[in-house]
This record gives structure tokens, sequence and C-alpha cells, in this order.
């Protein structure tokens, strides 16, 4: 796969939660081509990038800010609004995880947390207040609990380096879950298709998946699923357009049954492909149809 980034020339603003992988993901983007700077103050976001000459040479660069270097949300803000008058186009990118896989990350390292609070829950408690307005006002919301290094590398991959879905004003990711497992902590829109017939108790289905074509024809032929899929269909084409319009890049819609591995996987593929027919690219995922 074609590593290198989109032409377009852009920051990408990397932040989130200590220990759900900003590391990683910086490791990540260099080997993408990006140049990474870690553990920059806000205020000297656009000093950097103006120091790279980005419109000109069409580099592009991933700064990590984290709660080392504090975080003042009107620094942030007043810097990307001074690249964004420049011609170059900012995105903020958000790693989160559970609280409980960000402790256990911490036992496992044996490494302090940067907040250094009485214990690494009291840290991790902080660190979330004093984040909660930038996670609001990020593009893109990454939740690293279930993914290993090599999964984030993909993700970013599939987020930063194609030309055509960078110049994109809106991405679209569709992920089937099992509720059994968890809802995902990134996801902006949640909806429940529990209600529907579940092909788990069809013994010639219950070992397929929603991939299947068998399993996705019995889920798509009820009656209320297809209702379903049309009431969802209009709803997103009326809220693209309008997020779009709100500057938002990126959104995240879960679709989620009990176990993620037939009903909420056979609607994420159809809403994938009704959203397709809308020119309107989205990428599907299915992230507990192998648990």
């Amino acid at each position: 796969m074609d590593l290198a980034p989109t032409e377009h020339p852009h920051v990408l603003v990397v932040t989130g939660m200590s220990g759900a992988g900003r590391s990683s993901a910086g490791n990540s983007l260099e080997d993408m081509g990006y140049t990474v700077i870690d553990n920059l103050p806000p205020r000297l976001l656009a000093l950097a990038a103006q120091s790279h000459d980005l419109p000109q040479l069409h580099k592009h660069l991933a700064v990590i800010i984290d709660s080392r270097g504090g975080l003042e949300m009107d620094e942030l803000r007043s810097a990307m609004d001074e690249l964004a008058r420049e011609g170059v186009l900012t995105r903020v990118v958000f790693l989160d995880a559970e609280d409980d896989v960000i402790v256990s990350r911490y036992e496992e390292n044996k490494r302090p947390h940067p907040l250094g609070l009485a214990t690494i829950s009291d840290s991790i408690g902080a660190e979330r207040e004093l984040l909660a307005d930038l996670r609001e006002a990020a593009d893109v919301i990454v939740d690293t609990s279930s993914l290993n290094v090599h999964e984030l590398r993909e993700r970013l991959n599939a987020q930063f380096s194609d030309e055509e879905e960078m110049a994109r004003p809106m991405r679209v990711s569709i992920r089937s879950f099992g509720y059994k497992y968890g809802t995902p902590r990134d996801a902006d829109l949640l909806l429940d298709v529990r209600f529907l017939p579940n092909p788990y108790w069809v013994p010639e289905l219950r070992d397929l998946r929603g991939t299947d074509d068998a399993v996705a024809e019995y889920v798509l032929q009820d009656e209320n699923a297809k209702e379903f899929v049309d009431r969802i269909d209009d709803l997103l084409k009326f809220l693209i357009p309008r997020f779009e319009a709100e500057g938002k890049s990126y959104l995240s819609v879960g679709i989620g049954c009990t176990g993620g591995h037939h009903r909420s996987v056979a609607i994420a593929e159809e809403l994938g492909r009704r959203l397709a027919q809308h020119d309107v690219k989205a990428a599907v995922r299915h992230r507990d149809i192998n648990r």
C-alpha cells in the first residue's frame, strides 16, 4: 500500500489521553511521510508550521500536543485559525481509550502518568476533565481500547494517506459492534438494531456472519429492517451536508446488535452501499465480527 501522504498541505494535531497511543500514532505518521514534532506547546503550532513552509513545499506536519505542554484551547484555536488563513488545512485527531485499559497499560509499562496524582485513576480523571473541550472540538476521535499498534497504523493510514480522502470535507465511518462487548467511545451516532430478528437462532445461519449473503438476505428482507435502513439513509443524507457546513470533517456511526456478528454487520454493509449511491464514501468496519 502506498503510504505517501496527500499532496494537499496539512497539519495534523495529534492529542488525547495519555496511554491511548499518541507515541505509536506519531511513529505511524512518521512512517507515512509526515514530519512529527512531539510535546509542542499550542502557542508554537503556527510557528512550527511556518518553519516548514507547508503551502509552498507541500510538506506534511503532525504535532503531538498533550497535557505535558499545557493545553490552552484559546491558543490552539488561534494558531489553527492563523494556519487556515494561510491556506493550510488543520485537523485535530484525538486518541482515547477506556479507563481500565489505560490503567492496565500503565501498570504493564510501569511508567508514571504525566499528571502524577496519587493514583493512576486520579490522574486519568483529571486529564479527562482537562481535555474535555479538546475532545469535543476534535475532527477525528480514535478509540484505541481494542487496537494493537498495527491496527492503529492501519486506521491512521486509511484516514490520512489518500489524497482524495484528505481533500473530502466529510469522511464517514460505519462500524458494527456487539453491545455485549461495550459501545464504541468514539461514535458520533449509536444505532441499536437488536429489535430485528436474530439469525443466531436459525441453525443454518448461526455460524455465518452478516457479510455472508444468506445472513444479509435474512436480515434485510424483514420489513422493519427495510424501513430502518430507509430512515437512517434519509437521516444521514440530511445530516452530512449540515455537519459539513459547520466544518465537521468526520462522522462515526456505530451500529450495534447483541454480539456484533449478524444484524449489525448486515445493516452496516447496507448503509455503506446506500451512502456510496449518494457519492459519500463510507469506511465500513466490523469491530466484533471475529469475537
